[in-house]
């Protein structure tokens, strides 16, 4: 980029899109900070990277009639021929803007509102990009601990079970050196005749198919 289209775009604060400093035309421009502009209505949804750019601009209240009198000088500007001096250029536009009762004025008035309210609406996007990402992240922290109480849960509730079979399986020794007093014989015959106890091997008992 020239000295002179650098002072160019100084001259105006920054109403002009910066591109970068090399000749690759695919490099994405630098965008100037502008003055804030506030919606006036509900900014559209951008899927994909499609963006409504007409919803945009009648988000921010930028006139509908000034808007289409700056597509026409954009596409006068468009008809133009490509070898064309710039200053020959802008007469020819500006004097076909005057035979049409425009002020070239109220044209750059709506361009730099256009950008101004592109402006605004990349800023307000990122700034609810990082609002959301903000809100994600504090929701996956909860999460993430919620998961980690969780496991903690489930390995206490684990650990608590072998300590508990561990507990009635030295308990269920103990009894049965009581059992063992008395003998097999014995202990089968108690067994059978009891309307409290199930026999092992009987329907109902426990392992028994």
């Amino acid at each position: 980029m020239s000295e002179n289209k650098k002072g160019w775009g100084e001259t105006v604060l920054g109403w002009f899109v910066v591109r970068p400093e090399r000749d690759d035309t695919d490099a994405e421009p630098l965008t100037t900070e502008t003055p804030v502009m506030e919606p006036v209505g509900d900014l559209p949804t951008a899927s994909g990277g499609a963006v409504d750019f007409e919803a945009v601009f009648t988000a921010f209240g930028v006139d509908q009639e000034a808007r289409e009198r700056l597509d026409k000088a954009r596409g006068l500007l468009e008809t133009l021929p490509a070898g064309t001096e710039p200053a020959v250029k802008r007469q020819i536009v500006e004097a076909s803007l005057k035979a049409f009762g425009v002020p070239f004025e109220k044209i750059i008035e709506t361009a730099c509102e256009e950008i101004q309210a592109l402006d605004s609406y990349q800023r307000k996007g990122a700034a609810s990009l990082q609002a959301f990402c903000d809100d994600a992240s504090r929701r996956i922290s909860g999460l993430e601990d919620e998961i980690r109480s969780i496991r903690a849960s489930m390995e206490k509730q684990a650990t608590d079970q072998k300590l508990s079979l561990e507990a009635c399986n030295r308990k269920k020794l103990d009894v049965q050196r009581v059992l063992e007093f008395f003998g097999p014989e014995t202990v089968g015959r108690v067994v059978r005749d009891s309307p409290k106890l199930i026999e092992p091997g009987a329907p109902g008992a426990a392992g028994a198919r």
